[in-house]
């Protein structure tokens, strides 16, 4: 069984693969029994799908490879915290906990702005861990968007340099 910096540095690896393809870099790892049994990344660019999202995928394929859709006896490891949506995703195939790097404070679905996972009022709640490999987590998504608005910039300079011949 492994700790759960290794099972974040698995996450952290499919988040670079996201970045590496344009993706927002979030990435994640569905364990049961100390066996990863999913891993994914952001798709939403190269799917043209709103709903692709790292935890999102991990869950279909997780359930797939399992053969049911209640996660029960798993632990879904995310480079950043889950999304409303992924939260409630979470909530519904009833994943026991939930590891995250570092916060989204502008989306945040696990504690940052919504407590959706941990919820009582819901007819499921998982354990929330966050802060693991938070720094390395955040510079990864640091990078990317840097990397992004140095592209964007370019474009534009580019743009008008063309448009003033």
């Amino acid at each position: 069984m492994q700790t759960h910096e290794a099972y974040m540095q698995l996450a952290l690896a499919e988040a670079r693969q996201a970045a590496a393809l344009g993706e927002i870099p979030i990435g994640a790892v569905l364990v049961h029994a100390g066996e990863v049994i999913a891993r994914a990344h952001n798709m939403r660019e190269t799917w043209q799908d709103g709903t692709a999202h790292a935890e999102i995928i991990v869950i279909q394929e997780a359930c797939k490879r399992l053969g049911r859709w209640r996660l029960s006896g798993c632990s879904l490891y995310v480079t950043v915290e889950p999304c409303p949506m992924c939260s409630g995703a979470i909530v519904n195939s009833r994943i026991d906990t939930v590891v995250y790097g570092c916060p989204d404070v502008k989306a945040g679905g696990a504690e940052s702005i919504f407590n959706i996972i941990t919820n009582p009022n819901l007819n499921h709640t998982a354990t929330v861990i966050s802060g693991i490999c938070e720094e390395e987590c955040a510079q990864v998504m640091k990078d990317f968007f840097q990397r992004r608005r140095a592209e964007n910039k370019a474009k534009k300079q580019q743009q008008q340099a063309c448009c003033s011949k």
